[in-house]
């Protein structure tokens, strides 16, 4: 299927970082809960994001270089990250986040580029 190798890898990636950003922040909303609750959850939770992370990365690498999947993974992780800041845990952005999450998009737009 023509284009699958550039697409199915950011979709993965996509639905990865949805499901690290609830192993790494979802216990937040939860701190009553005991520590070692949040852990083995969270790990539970990982295991999702290491089956698509790594057929992402798999698939991806027959069109991108490593440094461009990883470039690629953390804009996606920001995006993730400031909806479910806002969204589940009611922390929405200010301006000096943004600014600072668009120097990262720069820098993995740099990556992109054909030297």
């Amino acid at each position: 299927m023509p284009g699958f190798e550039r697409i199915a890898p950011i979709l993965l990636l996509l639905a990865s970082n949805i499901f690290m950003t609830f192993a790494w922040y979802g216990h937040l909303k939860y701190r009553s809960a005991p520590l070692m609750l949040a852990i083995v959850a969270s790990w539970g939770i990982a295991f999702f994001e290491y089956s698509l992370m790594v057929p992402a990365n798999r698939i991806g690498y027959a069109v991108y270089s490593a440094p461009q999947l990883k470039g690629m993974q953390e804009v996606i992780t920001l995006l993730v990250f400031a909806w479910f800041s806002s969204w589940y845990l009611g922390q929405p952005l200010k301006w000096n986040h943004w600014a600072g999450f668009a120097l990262i998009a720069v820098a993995a737009w740099l990556i992109f580029l054909e030297t």
